[in-house]
């Protein structure tokens, strides 16, 4: 069937997604959960709303509280809604004290998240939801994913863009021709002052868990990592902001090519981005492009027409909403739900009461991890092609000579 541009802008291809994630006002079969709320004030504090969130859902109920520092202890008190009584400085006392079933594991660095993780799991939490980055290492990793197999407990990780319910009429649109032959995919960090590296790990991790949902599992990875214009060496590797662990580079180019024969492009170049434009990624057609602005709402925009051939109007570009293109967003809730977190929640509520994975597991997270230190070895390696999965979980940066 060929699309006419009136017929892609009516959007008659893409199916509205109502049934996608469970609706925000029905709470999960009469049953409430009691969730507990592990966050560190000076490390990394409670992410971005993962404690709140719970306040949204008539299905949760926080009971607990965990962090040292007295005074963010004090204020989470007040902004959960809690009693002095169920705040604890240490996150294994509150976990034996009240037994939650959910644990929001919040600390956006990542150092803790291992410990953590397994904590809550031997605690015996039913589901984990945990912020992003997942964890250090391949190590770390891995040690994570066998907990959860082995306890049956879920973990879902909050790239909240994963749960956005445009994303399966963004797939049809493609499967149906909307851009033409899906030649790459093309993303770029934010390329702030954290440009390179830490984009890789805080912003990157965001868009490698898009890339994957389009183009599937990464095979292998060529990449090159400079600091300052030079290929980074051993004496550049300092230990990284957010509890990241080795880290170098503030310029990074890599390709990966991917299970479903589309290559991925990412790259990252520290001050290179324009404020205005944010991070993103961008799926390139023969007949057209479909960008992501990430975490931004609508989350997609289309353009219809050849990329590489120039043209005497502006490029037009589109909304994409999940009634698809060029309409009304018909979710009313979208923010609450995808930006909000009260998706991705539900979703793992629901993991947990059908035994399937959140739609953002351990096993998404650790594929991430992956590829992200793929291109460290890369790196390593001189830039040579890498096989995914690593060999050597742990960080490249750690084995630089």
């Amino acid at each position: 069937m060929k699309l006419t541009r009136r017929r892609i802008l009516q959007g008659t291809l893409a199916t509205g997604l109502s049934s996608a994630l469970p609706p925000l006002a029905r709470a999960a079969e009469g049953k409430v959960w009691t969730v507990g709320i592990i966050g560190d004030t000076d490390k990394g504090g409670y992410g971005h709303g993962l404690d709140t969130v719970w306040l949204g859902l008539p299905e949760a109920k926080i009971v607990g509280v965990s962090d040292p520092s007295e005074e963010g202890r004090a204020k989470a008190v007040e902004r959960l809604k809690l009693g002095t009584d169920t705040a604890y400085a240490g996150y294994r006392e509150m976990l034996a004290a009240v037994k939650p079933e959910l644990v929001a594991v919040c600390p956006r660095h990542i150092d803790q998240h291992h410990d953590m993780i397994l904590a809550a799991i031997e605690a015996g939490a039913k589901g984990l939801y945990v912020e992003k980055p997942f964890c250090r290492d391949l190590v770390e990793a891995d040690a994570i994913v066998a907990a959860c197999e082995k306890s049956g407990a879920k973990l879902a990780i909050a790239h909240r863009n994963r749960y956005h319910p445009v994303l399966p009429v963004i797939a049809k649109l493609v499967e149906e021709g909307a851009i033409g032959r899906f030649l790459e995919i093309r993303a770029r960090g934010k390329e702030d002052a954290r440009g390179g590296s830490l984009d890789l790990w805080v912003l990157g991790s965001h868009l490698f868990n898009l890339t994957r949902y389009f183009a599937g599992e990464a095979r292998n990875v060529s990449a090159t990592v400079l600091q300052d214009g030079c290929p980074l060496v051993v004496a550049d590797v300092k230990e990284g902001a957010e509890g990241i662990g080795p880290l170098a580079g503030n310029e990074i180019h890599a390709r990966f090519e991917t299970e479903k024969g589309i290559p991925v492009f990412f790259d990252s170049i520290a001050g290179a981005g324009v404020r205005e434009t944010g991070f993103g990624l961008q799926l390139i057609g023969t007949q057209g492009v479909i960008d992501f602005r990430a975490d931004a709402e609508p989350l997609a925009h289309f353009y219809q027409g050849s990329p590489f051939r120039p043209t005497a109007d502006p490029k037009k570009w589109v909304p994409i909403t999940s009634g698809g293109i060029a309409q009304p967003e018909p979710i009313a809730e979208i923010k609450a739900l995808v930006a909000g977190h009260q998706g991705p929640c539900r979703d793992l509520i629901a993991a947990i009461g059908e035994n399937r994975a959140p739609l953002c597991s351990d096993r998404d997270g650790r594929a991430i991890v992956e590829m992200t230190l793929a291109i460290f070895e890369s790196h390593r390696q001189s830039g040579r092609i890498v096989s995914l999965p690593l060999k050597e979980r742990r960080s490249p940066l750690a084995l630089l000579e």
